[in-house]
């Protein structure tokens, strides 16, 4: 079976441990958990959680259903992309100097980044776009001196 990228959406009750229990069946069975966001909803008590990990798709199925079945998980489903919006953001904090501020200025605005802080010597610039649009930034930047930087992990619909 194709080994590929499957986003998991999870709704919960916003309660502790949670997260700690859905870890465990991913850990359980051997599984990466690439990236991971999760925000309480307009309900203060849910919480929705969307979880990228690589497999094939029967494995990923199995998991949905260890997921299923853990107490305090209301609802689990694949999220597929032609189907859902899904966004990630970054931050990222890129070296200013006198050789590479010209094309720093000159990326920011081809590939539309906001600039959050900006002080002599680096500034924050701040980026949504799908998984393949930020990987496209951060080469780009990275050849202009990227010092650090955050990526949100997938948001999704």
């Amino acid at each position: 079976m194709e080994v590929k990228r499957h986003t998991i959406k999870l709704v919960v009750n916003n309660k502790p441990d949670v997260l700690a229990r859905i870890a465990g069946v991913f850990s359980a069975r051997g599984f990466n958990i690439e990236s991971i966001s999760a925000n309480v909803t307009m309900d203060p008590n849910v919480t929705k959680i969307r979880i990228v990990t690589m497999g094939d798709t029967s494995t990923v199925t199995k998991i949905q259903n260890q997921l299923k079945k853990l107490v305090d998980v209301l609802s689990v489903s694949h999220v597929r992309e032609s189907k859902q919006g899904q966004r990630e953001m970054i931050l990222m904090q890129v070296k200013l100097t006198d050789k590479n501020r010209n094309d720093v200025m000159k990326a920011i605005d081809e590939l539309q980044c906001k600039i959050v802080t900006r002080k002599s010597d680096y500034c924050i610039l701040e980026a949504t776009g799908s998984e393949e649009e930020l990987e496209i930034l951060v080469q780009r930047f990275d050849s202009l001196g990227i010092e650090d930087l955050s990526r949100s992990g997938v948001v999704a619909l």
